[in-house]
C-alpha cells in the first residue's frame, strides 16, 4: 500500500477513528467549544487552510464547491512550506485530516487529502 492509501480526514468532533495515525488539525481557526488540551493533536497546520477570503467566500455552499476546489488548490501550489509540513507527516505513516465543518463531503480537508495523494503519488512513481 503506498504512503498516499494511509491519508483520511475527519470531523474533529468525532470519536477518535482508527488508532496508530497522526492527527493533523487543517482549520485555520481553532475549534469552537474544544479546549486545545482536550483534543489529542500531533500538529496544528493552520497555514495550509484555505485563505479567511476563499473560506468567506465558499461559506460551506455546496454549489460553490468545484470552484472552491479549484481555488483552494491554487493556494496549495503556492503554499510549498504548509504543504510540505502535512507531506512530512504523510511519509512518516498513516495521518488523519481533522477538521471543524459539519459538511463531510464539501470542506477542505477533502480537498487537501486529494492535493497530498496525488503529490505523494508523484514521489512514488519516481
Amino acid at each position: 500500500m503506498t504512503k498516499a492509501a494511509h491519508i483520511s480526514a475527519a470531523r474533529l468532533y468525532d470519536e477518535p477513528g482508527v488508532p496508530q495515525r497522526a492527527r493533523l488539525l487543517v482549520d485555520g481557526l481553532w475549534p469552537r467549544g474544544i479546549g486545545k488540551a482536550d483534543l489529542a493533536l500531533d500538529d496544528w497546520i493552520r497555514e495550509v487552510a484555505p485563505s479567511s477570503a476563499l473560506r468567506k467566500w465558499f461559506s460551506h455552499d455546496a454549489d460553490r464547491w468545484d470552484e472552491f476546489r479549484r481555488r483552494y488548490r491554487a493556494e496549495l501550489d503556492e503554499n510549498d512550506e504548509a504543504v510540505e509540513r502535512c507531506l512530512a507527516w504523510c511519509r512518516k505513516g498513516p495521518v488523519v485530516l481533522l477538521y471543524g465543518a459539519k459538511d463531510r463531503d464539501h470542506n477542505q480537508a477533502v480537498v487537501l487529502q486529494d492535493y497530498l495523494r496525488e503529490r505523494l503519488a508523484r514521489e512514488d512513481a519516481t
